[in-house]
């Protein structure tokens, strides 16, 4: 009988930056890389239109986690904001039921190029939640 495989749970993951596990977040999304289309067309070719892949692209990741006094992640975006930018590499890590590590996506080259405050209401009754997002320059997959 072959090996029964189950996906992993989408809830059980770290986030590290520069080698260092940050605070707790809720959510992490923007594991996307893409390469641009180039349509090529040879003289001698009838009606088919070759595609070439072109520049690679990296998708923002975005990060939330539940506001605290830990100012952090908010200097690191000051840093941007002050002009002198810090570049920091990182990686997302999915962790089994077992909490060990089974896949790591590495960023290189990330900055913080987006910090959101929490909405503020006082007839709600949630955690204030800060947003924020990672530009990067590579992803890559390991295990």
């Amino acid at each position: 009988m072959a090996e029964r495989k189950d996906p992993y749970a989408q809830y059980n993951f770290l986030v590290e930056i520069d080698g260092v596990s940050v605070a707790g977040f809720t959510e992490v999304s923007g594991l996307t890389t893409e390469s641009d289309i180039i349509e090529y067309r040879e003289g001698s070719d009838t009606a088919t239109v070759r595609k070439l892949p072109g520049l690679r692209k990296y998708t923002n990741l975005t990060l939330k986690r539940g506001f605290t006094q830990n100012r952090e992640l908010w200097e690191w975006r000051k840093s941007t904001i002050d002009g002198r930018t810090e570049r920091k590499s990182g990686a997302l890590i999915l962790l089994n039921e077992s909490r060990e590590e089974v896949l790591r996506w590495n960023f290189s080259e990330g900055w913080l190029s987006k910090w959101e405050g929490p909405t503020l209401n006082s007839t709600a009754n949630e955690a204030a939640i800060e947003s924020m997002e990672i530009a990067h320059e590579g992803l890559e997959l390991t295990d």
